[in-house]
């Protein structure tokens, strides 16, 4: 807990202009006796990239401090233009107000400054050498932004944590190096047992498990090779039908000539399509007259 608590910052001078003193009045209260005294500073940043250009303006020793709430004015010079660069005096910069007790800052208030000209002409063509006495600082006070930090007071009981508490319990403890972890490689293993179970399907068949993506790529590649050879067969069926069919077509055809080249034999009557038989045409089986007139035929052609 703080022993110095700030209660309000008050700037009286506010625009002013560049060169013009600084002003604050400060109230703060104080909770407990303080056997040093409190320091107040203030900075000035001249540049936004390097803290070498940085002023502190000015500082204040305020004590003995009685407890209670106390009230003091701060005033502090304007900073000096040869430490600024020309490029940063106009332009947004920052002023700090800070507190420190036995060098040890507790407390920083920190307010945005914006340096500008007051002739419109100057600020729509302003010169590369700034003209001070045309500039004109606006302390942004509505915005303050306050930093708090917490430092060893007077008493040993007043100072931070610098280290975690000791806990002597923790070193008559058992040591559960051996169960640490335990838990959580249970629980890795169960789900390790959870994923190697097969599941079920309906039928209470037990499904593979672990199926990968080049077994299934097999499985399709042996069903389109089976479906190839199924469709190589069925071509071969049709290929020997088709020859047998024109085998019979011949045959027929040199029995038909053979019947005709025969004088006298009686020319077989074909039956209609109702009575033919549904079964495979067969050639008749010749008569003995017809056996013998081929044979008086072959007789009679051989000289």
């Amino acid at each position: 807990m703080s022993a110095v608590s700030l209660l309000n910052v008050d700037i009286k001078n506010n625009p002013a202009a560049f060169g013009a003193k600084y002003e604050f009045e400060i109230t703060f209260e104080c909770l407990e006796p303080l056997q040093k005294d409190l320091e107040w500073k203030l900075t000035y940043v001249g540049s936004a990239t390097s803290t070498e250009h940085d002023q502190v303006l000015d500082t204040l020793l305020v004590g003995p401090v009685p407890v209670g709430v106390n009230k003091f004015l701060f005033e502090a010079d304007a900073p000096d233009l040869s430490k600024i660069p020309d490029t940063e005096i106009v332009g947004v910069t920052v002023i700090l107000l800070s507190c420190a007790y036995d060098n040890r800052e507790f407390v920083r208030v920190g307010y945005y400054v914006n340096n500008e000209y007051s002739d419109e002409a100057l600020i729509a063509d302003p010169p590369s050498k700034p003209i001070i006495e045309k500039v004109r600082r606006n302390i942004l006070a509505e915005k303050p932004r306050v930093t708090r930090f917490a430092i060893k007071w007077d008493s040993e009981e007043s100072a931070p944590a610098e280290y975690p508490p000791e806990q002597p319990e923790a070193d008559v403890a058992e040591d559960d190096e051996a169960a640490y972890g335990a838990e959580e490689l249970a629980e890795e293993e169960a789900i390790t047992a959870e994923e190697a179970e097969p599941i079920k399907n309906e039928d209470g068949d037990a499904d593979m498990a672990g199926v990968d993506e080049n077994a299934e790529a097999s499985v399709v590649k042996e069903d389109e090779k089976d479906d190839d050879e199924v469709s190589e067969v069925g071509s071969e069926d049709l290929e020997a039908e088709s020859s047998g069919e024109e085998d019979e077509e011949e045959l027929e055809e040199e029995e038909g000539e053979g019947e005709g080249e025969v004088e006298g034999d009686e020319m077989d009557v074909e039956k209609p399509a109702s009575e033919a038989p549904t079964g495979p045409v067969l050639p008749a089986e010749p008569t003995p007259e017809h056996q013998q007139h081929q044979q008086q035929q072959q007789d009679v052609m051989v000289h």
